[in-house]
């Protein structure tokens, strides 16, 4: 790495200091006002005005999405585009409980800090609002909608329990399955019906019976939507809703596949019929870039982050979408005590707490790091393009 690199990652650090009373604001501003995917719109006029006030040219509404943006730094290159992702969309019921508040700062702050700087390297920088990452999609809308075509290498950074760099994701389709029978009254003519739950019921037992012949990296999980009206109904529908996820995409549809005979396997015992579909989002797994990873590991662990070594099992993300298409990174940093899962009251804390907001900064630094490292040396990214097309 060249002394001008270096002092330009001097430079970034120092500039994501100078951010840091408003880049809490505005996570602070974005936490208290939780919005559900596709309806992030003051998430998303918080985030698109200050990138404007600092001078980048934003477009809103990209894409074919109400709350996606585009801001694009004025200053730029015949180089590579680089483009920071923000994520806003909050959990119902727990709000920002997965620190999306966070992903969203992160992303804005390591844009803010490296604009500046652009006249020096090569390339191009974009800070993408990405909308409804739970459970929406917005990425994958956002790639078909050609987004993403000009971007070279995209990154970001979510919040947890653990600061790793390295970490995939599971692939994941979301089936919907409604049992079809016949209501009778449940103690006066029972041998009249067709209960449509005993399906749904049996549906399950088989899918737990299946997890013994799983790969130890797969996952089936799922809830019962519909289970009857009264205890004296025999029930006519069911319904129940399963994700499955895989690491490997092949293996996403061959556990599919199975999952449906043992739905249909269900159905066939209780008499009853049954139909299924594909609902909601369906996300490939994430792979990330591992010149990238070591690019942000080397910067995270030099402003004094230590890196972890991953435990527990992976969740999923349209990120991994992104990272099927391009060189990309999705790095986790520490806000709260390991042991403390998502999606839960404690995390939502933390997503608003002094160490929610360090663990902003110090993600936006390194961010901003690597960035220069990608823009301002050609063979690097030579490097990480090389790898992705392996």
């Amino acid at each position: 790495m060249s002394s001008g690199q270096e002092e330009l990652k001097g430079d970034v650090v120092s500039n994501v200091d100078g951010l840091e009373g408003r880049l809490r604001e505005i996570g602070h501003r974005i936490f208290e006002n939780p919005e559900l995917k596709f309806e992030e719109f003051k998430a998303m006029k918080w985030l698109t005005e200050e990138l404007e006030k600092r001078g980048f040219d934003v477009e809103r509404g990209v894409g074919g999405l109400e709350t996606a943006f585009v801001g694009r730094c004025p200053h730029g290159g015949d180089g590579p585009t680089i483009a920071y992702l923000s994520e806003y969309d909050a959990l119902p019921g727990l709000g920002h409980a997965c620190g999306h508040n966070l992903i969203a700062t992160i992303g804005l702050g390591a844009g803010l800090a490296l604009c500046p700087l652009m006249e020096e390297l090569d390339g191009n920088l974009l800070v993408i609002g990405t909308p409804a990452e739970e459970g929406g999609g917005g990425k994958i809308e956002l790639i078909e909608s050609g987004v993403f075509d000009e971007v070279d290498v995209a990154m970001m950074v979510h919040p947890s329990d653990q600061t790793l760099i390295g970490r995939g994701s599971l692939g994941i389709k979301e089936i919907k399955m409604d049992f079809y029978g016949k209501a009778s009254h449940a103690s006066a003519e029972p041998e009249k019906g067709i209960n449509a739950l005993d399906a749904a019921i049996s549906t399950f037992n088989n899918i737990n019976a299946l997890r013994e012949h799983m790969e130890e990296s797969a996952r089936v999980h799922g809830v019962i939507t519909d289970g009857g009206e009264k205890p004296n109904i025999v029930p006519e529908h069911a319904g129940a809703l399963f994700y499955v996820r895989s690491p490997k995409n092949d293996y996403l549809e061959e556990l599919i596949g199975k999952v449906k005979k043992c739905a249909e396997a269900g159905a066939m015992a209780a008499g009853a019929d049954v139909e299924i579909s594909q609902e909601g989002h369906a996300y490939r797994p994430m792979d990330p870039n591992p010149v990238l990873v070591d690019l942000f590991r080397d910067n995270i662990e030099s402003i004094g982050v230590e890196v972890g070594e991953a435990k527990g099992g992976m969740g999923s993300t349209d990120m991994g979408d992104v990272s099927q298409e391009m060189p990309a990174i999705h790095g986790y940093i520490k806000i709260v005590e390991e042991g403390v899962p998502a999606h839960s009251q404690e995390f939502a804390r933390a997503a608003d707490s002094d160490e929610g907001y360090e663990g902003m900064i110090a993600a936006a630094k390194a961010l901003a790091m690597t960035g220069v490292d990608v823009l301002g040396d050609g063979e690097t990214f030579e490097k990480v393009r090389e790898r992705f097309r392996e």
